[in-house]
């Protein structure tokens, strides 16, 4: 198994739809510039599913990842279908593993944050205190 589609993936997902838009209002111009298809397409796919599938058959395409290896290589007796097929189930696997990732880290980001505000209160209260 190669993480690595589902690691950029789910780095290209954080970066547009999570980084970009609080990072200046250029981005936000830009989108409020997009012609009308392609601001739905920015909406619709603010799943990491959804994202993941697409952004897991660009990657196919231009760099030729493959998330299961076994895929890597169709079955003969599909014959030219069998790209088009394994590409499909490949997406879908990395569109899986991205959206858990992307579970994965805000189920540790709440922890995390809670956590920093405590040891924020906790170095005031001593600074206060001494």
């Amino acid at each position: 198994m190669n993480l690595a589609p589902a690691l950029i993936g789910l780095s290209l997902y954080i970066l547009i739809w999570e980084k970009l838009p609080d990072w200046g209002n250029w981005f936000n111009a830009v989108l409020a510039r997009l012609p009308k298809p392609l601001a739905y397409l920015y909406e619709a796919w603010r799943c990491p599913y959804c994202f993941g599938f697409w952004c897991a058959l660009a990657l196919h395409f231009l760099s030729g990842l493959y998330t299961l290896d076994s895929l890597a290589q169709p079955v003969e007796y599909l014959g030219l279908a069998g790209t088009p097929i394994a590409w499909f189930l490949d997406a879908l696997a990395t569109a899986l593993l991205m959206m858990l990732g992307s579970l994965l880290l805000k189920a540790l980001a709440v922890p995390a944050i809670k956590g920093q505000q405590m040891t924020e209160a906790f170095r005031q209260a001593h600074k206060q205190g001494t």
